[in-house]
C-alpha cells in the first residue's frame, strides 16, 4: 500500500509518499480500506516533532479515517467485512489502509458521506466531552467559542446551540466570520479588534461569558479572563497561538471562576468505553439535524503534504480531508 512516512523531524513538505506493507489486523483489530482521512493541527506539530506523542521513525501521521472494513481481526464479532466505517487508528490515518482497535471504531450512519465521517470524531467528541463532562454547559447560558472557523470551534458552536446555549463565537476575518454563523453562533467579533472583550460585556448586559471554550491560548486566553462571568468556566482545549498563558491567579478568585483542562485523549486512554457512548449521543444529534461536519477543502491523496500546509496557514474552514 502507499503511505505518507515521516523519517526524520521536519515540515510536512520532507513527508514521502512511498510503498510499504498492508498492515495485518491483529486480534480486537479491524483493517479499514480508508477512503478519506481528515486533518489536525496537532499532525502538523507531530511532523515537526513539538507534540506531546513522538512516535518511533518512520511513521504515518493522521488520526481519523472512513472507510471500509476489509479485514477482521481474531475475536472480532461486533464487524463484518464491508461494513462502513469511522476509526480513529491512532495514528496512520494518511494511508490506503489502517488498523484500529475496535472501541475506535463506528459505524457510519445513513446519509453520511466518507469525507463527513473522517471529519467528526476527534472534533465533535472533544467538544461534547467539554459541554458534558468537564462541564455541564446548561440551556440558556452564554459560550463564547474562540477560533469559531477551525474544526473545533465548528463543533463547539454546533454543540453548544444543540444544548440550548447563546453562542458568540470569535473568528480573524470576515469569511471566517461568516463560517461561523453559517454554524449557528448568536453573535460573531473578530478576535484581531482587542474590542471584542468589551463587545462581550455588551451583550451580556455586563455579565459576561458564563463558559469560554478555547482552543487558541495566548492573549485570546489572557483578554478572557476579563470577559468571564462570576462562576463562569474557561475550558482550555489547546494553544494554537503558540502560547502557552500565565494566568493573574487573582482574577480566579475575584471572579469566583473555574479554569478547566479538556484533553479528550486522556480520559479515554483511561476510559476505551467513552469514545463509543459519546459517538451514539453524537449520531442522535446528527440523525436530528442538530449538528454536521463542515468540510471546506478536500485535496487528492497525493496532495497531504500541501493540505497540511494549509491548514497551517490558516487556510481552511472547519475540516480539511484528504480523499484516498
Amino acid at each position: 500500500m502507499r503511505a505518507w512516512r515521516v523519517h526524520d523531524w521536519g515540515e510536512p513538505e520532507s513527508m514521502r509518499l512511498e510503498e510499504t506493507a498492508t498492515p495485518e489486523p491483529a486480534a480486537g483489530q479491524v483493517r479499514i480500506r480508508n477512503a478519506a482521512a481528515a486533518l489536525n493541527f496537532f499532525d502538523i506539530l507531530q511532523v515537526q516533532g513539538k507534540y506531546q506523542v513522538k512516535p518511533p521513525f518512520p511513521f504515518t501521521p493522521g488520526a481519523e479515517v472512513a472507510g471500509v472494513i476489509d479485514a477482521v481481526g481474531e475475536g472480532v464479532a461486533t464487524f463484518r467485512v464491508g461494513d462502513r466505517v469511522i476509526g480513529m487508528p491512532h495514528g496512520n490515518g494518511f494511508a490506503e489502509y489502517s488498523v484500529s482497535r475496535t472501541s475506535s471504531v463506528f459505524r457510519m450512519p445513513e446519509g453520511m458521506t466518507f469525507e463527513q465521517a473522517a471529519a467528526m470524531p476527534i472534533v465533535y467528541q472533544t467538544s461534547y466531552f467539554a459541554f458534558t463532562h468537564r462541564t455541564k454547559l446548561r440551556a440558556g447560558e452564554t459560550l463564547l467559542v474562540h477560533a469559531g472557523a477551525s474544526g473545533v470551534g465548528m463543533s463547539a458552536i454546533q454543540i453548544g446551540k444543540a444544548l440550548g446555549a447563546q453562542v458568540i463565537a470569535t473568528a480573524g476575518s470576515a469569511a471566517k466570520l461568516a463560517f461561523a454563523t453559517e454554524q449557528g453562533a448568536d453573535h460573531v467579533l473578530d478576535y484581531t479588534d482587542a474590542g471584542w472583550v468589551d463587545r462581550i460585556k455588551e451583550l451580556t448586559g455586563g455579565r459576561g461569558a458564563d463558559v469560554i471554550y478555547d482552543p487558541v491560548g495566548g492573549d485570546v486566553f489572557d483578554l478572557s479572563t476579563k470577559c468571564i462571568a462570576p462562576e463562569g468556566r474557561i475550558l482550555v482545549i489547546g494553544f494554537a497561538s503558540g502560547r502557552i498563558p500565565n494566568l493573574a491567579i487573582n482574577r480566579v478568585l475575584l471572579k469566583n471562576m473555574s479554569v478547566v483542562g479538556v484533553l479528550w485523549g486522556g480520559w479515554v486512554q483511561s476510559h476505551p468505553e467513552y469514545p463509543a457512548e459519546a459517538h451514539a449521543a453524537l449520531m442522535e444529534l446528527f440523525g436530528a439535524g442538530r449538528i454536521r461536519p463542515v468540510v471546506s477543502a478536500t485535496y487528492k491523496f497525493d496532495e497531504v503534504p500541501r493540505a497540511m500546509r494549509d491548514l497551517a496557514d490558516r487556510k481552511v474552514m472547519g475540516k480539511a480531508v484528504v480523499k484516498i
